[in-house]
Order: structure tokens, then sequence, then C-alpha cells
């Protein structure tokens, strides 16, 4: 029986071990639309080259998709049809690019027979240049030498690889300096940054009446007599505290991000396990539930995409911005937009006037209060080791003097080391972008630097 018993056990580690070497068709088909999503993006969003996505965009991902990403074939670009394929064994992944809205993954298996269904945008750009930013460059050696500080891969942290700085002051750029291979017209993505465009869009609806934040989400989805989730509120999505169950950490969204799955199939189907606005968990479907809710409020497709460009891009002159969808029209706003350091400053000066531009107003009066202030239910702000961390706002981060910042700075941030830390107290705007591994870049100690360097 023992006998038996081992030549079970046996057997079954065998095949065990035979099943884990085999491919995980479901795995590969993630990693190759990464590779396809990356590739088209960054090529025709931001002019990049093969050479340099491999460098940078497909350089230190996901540890679990390396592996397979080296084994996966060269993505195969069109230049004509602007769209991106790769292939792996089973099948292939496409992504195909749109004016304005960027890069969207057609659906597995379905060849290139989704771009005609694609959203599109007319040319909302085709009108004089806005007015550029106001430049004025400081030549204090102790900020200059600051911000180069920010590409030595050390000072701010171990396996940190900064692509652009931007200071400004009092309304005006006082430092500026891009790693080679980028430079003020080169856009990145934001990765979580979008998260908080994404909460000046919902600012802007408030704002022509649109929508109401404390009112319930409202989606068709949800409208069934005796559905809990009818009960979520537009700020219980803003506040990341829908109550909805999300993935570990929530940030992991990878059947929309790189499966080439619908916002409607993923981000909103979720169960709730937890009462709306009691419980604070980062979660991406969070800020893609809250355009969708947006969208179905709008009842007009056209309108909604093209809503974010005419209300808030187009007029603060967001040239370089990229507003990145799924195949079924949904802006994937949690994550896959291609902005510049520049466009994110605008943003920031926005804040900054509370919602004013160019002596018009786009956001509600207040808007920037609301934003960076503690919601109800907040996020562990002290780590076991004694670090202290942001607490949570409205689809934004909140710092303060636990951090070495003034009190009332809040910044967005976002995966890979993107930064906009907004400090009203002091005017001033803090820009960085990156492609970091490991711990991260330390965004506090380099703002409190700056901040330093600016008083001196």
């Amino acid at each position: 029986m023992r006998f038996l018993i081992a030549i079970a056990s046996a057997f079954c580690i065998s095949t065990g071990a035979a099943h884990a070497q085999e491919p995980d068709p479901a795995h590969l088909s993630l990693v190759a639309g990464y590779k396809a999503a990356f590739t088209c993006s960054a090529h025709f969003n931001a002019g990049r080259t093969v050479e340099e996505i491999d460098g940078d965009e497909l350089h230190r991902i996901y540890p679990d998709y390396r592996e397979a990403m080296t084994a996966l074939p060269d993505a195969v670009i069109d230049e004509k049809k602007k769209t991106v394929t790769v292939s792996y064994e089973g099948g292939k992944r496409m992504a195909a690019w749109r004016p304005y809205l960027g890069c969207a993954q057609l659906p597995s298996g379905d060849g290139d027979g989704s771009i005609s269904k694609l959203p599109y945008v007319k040319s909302v750009w085709d009108r004089p240049a806005p007015p550029p930013l106001t430049e004025n460059l400081s030549d204090d050696l102790e900020l200059s030498q600051t911000v180069n500080n920010a590409f030595d891969r050390a000072t701010y942290g171990e396996g940190t690889e900064t692509t652009a700085v931007l200071v400004m002051k009092d309304g005006a750029i006082v430092a500026e300096k891009y790693r080679e291979g980028f430079d003020a017209m080169t856009p990145q993505r934001t990765w979580s940054v979008a998260k908080s465009i994404a909460a000046t869009v919902i600012g802007a609806a408030v704002h022509d009446g649109l929508i109401k934040i404390d009112e319930p989400a409202g989606l068709k989805v949800w409208s069934s007599p005796g559905d809990p989730r009818g009960h979520i509120t537009l700020e219980n999505l803003l506040h990341m505290s829908s109550g909805l169950t999300s993935p570990t950490a929530g940030n992991r969204t990878d059947d929309v991000y790189f499966g080439g799955g619908r916002v409607v199939d993923h981000a909103i189907t979720n169960r709730l396990v937890a009462e709306p606005g009691a419980l604070w968990r980062y979660a991406n479907n969070d800020t893609m539930t809250v355009m969708r809710a947006l969208r179905e409020r709008m009842k007009n497709d056209q309108q909604y995409i093209e809503y974010p460009f005419w209300r808030v891009l187009l007029p603060l002159g967001m040239e370089r911005t990229f507003l990145e969808t799924d195949w079924n029209g949904d802006f994937v706003m949690s994550s896959q937009v291609w902005t510049t350091a520049r466009d994110l400053a605008r943003i920031g000066l926005l804040y900054l006037n509370d919602g004013m531009w160019d002596g018009k107003r786009i956001l509600p009066e207040g808007w920037a209060d609301y934003v960076a202030t503690p919601a109800p239910a907040q996020p562990p702000l002290t780590r076991a080791n004694g670090a202290q961390m942001p607490g949570y706002g409205a689809q934004f981060w909140l710092f303060g003097e636990r951090h070495g910042l003034p009190d009332g700075t809040y910044a967005a941030q976002g995966n890979r080391g993107q930064y906009l830390v907004i400090i009203p107290s002091r005017d001033v705007l803090i820009v960085r972008r990156g492609f970091d591994d490991g711990g991260g870049f330390d965004i506090a100690a380099f703002s409190a630097d700056i901040l330093a360097a600016l008083e001196n």
C-alpha cells in the first residue's frame, strides 16, 4: 500500500512538474498584449524606435512577465495601417493607433476586424497653437545640482531611471531637464497619474452640470432591484472606497490593460464586499468605473469620446497628450494616458489656479481643495518600519509635514516613477518622469530638496 502511495505521489509530482513547464496560453496572451500595446503607443505616440522601446518600455517590467517576454518574437509594426502585431504560441495580439486616442488593443483572436469599429476623435487641434508655458530658467547652482541628482540613479533610490524633471515656481518654468532620447515633446505613459487626469475630467463634468459626485454612479449593470452596488456614489469611486472586490493591491487589471478586455466586462462587474465609503482599497476599477458612469450619463458616445479634449486638453494646450481607450470606446484613464512633462505641468497649473485657465473656469470653484481633502476612509499611513505613507483624497495622494513637505501638498502618482507634485503654499509644481525598478524614486525627499533650493 505504501508502495502504491509512493508511486502515486511520484506520478503527481512528475506530471505536476511537466504541467508547470507547459506554456499558459492565457498568460502568453497577456504578455504578447503588453508588448503590442507598449510598442504601439511608444512608437506612434512618441516616435520611439524598437531599440529604444526594448531598453525602456519593455525593460524591467512586471517580474512575472519577464521570462515570457524574452521568448516572444519581434513586434511587427505596420507604418501604413498604424498597427503593431505580436505573435505567441497559439495566437497573436494586435494594437491599433488613432490620432489623439493613441493605441487600443484589439480583442484576442479577432485579427484586425475590429479596427473599423474603434472610436475616433475629429481634428480637435485644427486651431491656433496655445501660448507656451512661461520660462524663467534659474542659474542657481543648488537647484541645478538637485535636478541633476534625480538622474544619477542613486541619490533618490537605487534602480531609478529618470527621464524628465520640470519645476515651476510662480507660474514659470525655473528648471527642466531630460534624459537622452527624451525632450519636451516626448510623451510617456502616465500609469496611475492618469487617475488624476480622470478626476480633472470629472471635475469639468461637475462644472458643466453633467454629474453630481454625491449621487449614485447609476450604471445600468447595477440597476436591478436589490443590487447593493446601486448605492455606490461617484464620490465613493473617486475616493477609492467603492467597496467592490478587486485583485490584490487593486492595481493589476491585466485583462483590460494587456488582454484586450473591455472595461464593461472586467471593471464594473465585481461584487460588493464592503459598505460603500467605509473601506479604502486602491483599485484601477474605481477610476474606470467613474469614467464609464460619465459615458452612460452623456448618452452620446461621440460627444463622450471628445469631451475630455474639448473641455480640458484643448483649453489647456495639452497637444501631446493621448487618452487611450479599450476597443469598446471606454477610456482606460486609470493608467493608459501618454503625455509630456510640460502637459502634466499644465494640469498642475490648473489646480494651482483653482480650476481657472486663461480667465475661463474649467473646474468648479473649490475642486482643487476637494481633490486634496482626505477621504473619509484612508490607506495605512505608517508602515511597520515607520515609513510615513501619503494619504488619499479624490484620485490624488496627500503629503504634508510628516513627509518633510508643507501641509496641503498633493500629488498625482504612477507606476515606474511618474509624479506631478502640487505645493499650493509655495506656488510650486514638480514633475518627474521615469522607468524605475526596485524600491522606486523618493519623491518626498526630492521635492523637499527642490523647495530648499528654491528658498536659497
